[in-house]
């Protein structure tokens, strides 16, 4: 047989893939595990009590709205690096930028702090729990993200593993400021940081596993 023939008999049954399937395949993978990660929240926590209170505080927009900017960024990196030969260095950047001014902001307010507040403004009452339950409510999204990666064709898995725990690190970090009490932006910028780094860590040493051709 030569070799023209039998690219057309590999060819002959071929179909068309449907364009964004990926997206939607995501899409539906997040419609689903978002409820989950918001029903482990309140059955676990519970939401803030003063939630209502919360959302006149710029802080806590600095708080939320940090994690949803990421995520934006996470859906970037996923998309990008489930498909060969497409450079994922910009979105990287994005959903490390937030990470900065997180950084910046914190300094600053203990720059400007007296010395006997930082400890208080890095630990607060919470940092032995945060950035685990951070990571906890981020599992769900993980494994959607894990899901729409297989099936695309990540040729990266570990860095495509790092994505989908980039994306649901910051996706976890934001259903979590819905119980979090804390507001000083140093505790913020250490422990919401690592709970997000944490699915990240994660997905970069499962995703040769998980995501094996």
């Amino acid at each position: 047989m030569k070799t023209e023939d039998l690219i057309g008999l590999l060819a002959a049954d071929t179909l068309p893939v449907r364009r964004h399937v990926a997206a939607r395949r995501l899409a539906v993978g997040l419609l689903l595990a978002l409820p989950v990660s918001l029903l482990l929240m309140a059955a676990v926590l519970g939401p803030n009590p003063v939630l209502g209170a919360y959302l006149r505080l710029p802080m806590f927009w600095v708080k939320f709205g940090t994690p949803l900017l990421m995520a934006a960024a996470g859906l970037a990196l996923v998309a990008r690096l489930g498909r060969p030969g497409i450079s994922s260095r910009a979105a990287w950047s994005a959903w490390a930028l937030p990470i900065a001014g997180l950084w910046a902001l914190g300094g600053l307010v203990l720059w400007q702090a007296p010395a006997a507040e930082a400890p208080q403004l890095m630990l607060s009452r919470t940092w032995r729990v945060c950035a685990e339950n951070i990571a906890v409510l981020s599992l769900p999204m993980f494994l959607a993200a894990i899901w729409t990666l297989r099936g695309m064709a990540p040729v990266r898995p570990a860095l495509a593993g790092a994505a989908a725990g980039a994306l649901a690190g910051a996706l976890g970090a934001a259903v979590y400021a819905l119980h979090c009490p804390e507001l000083a932006a140093p505790f913020i910028a250490i422990w919401y940081v690592l709970g997000m780094a944490l699915p990240v860590a994660a997905g970069a040493l499962l995703g040769p596993r998980l995501l094996r051709w």
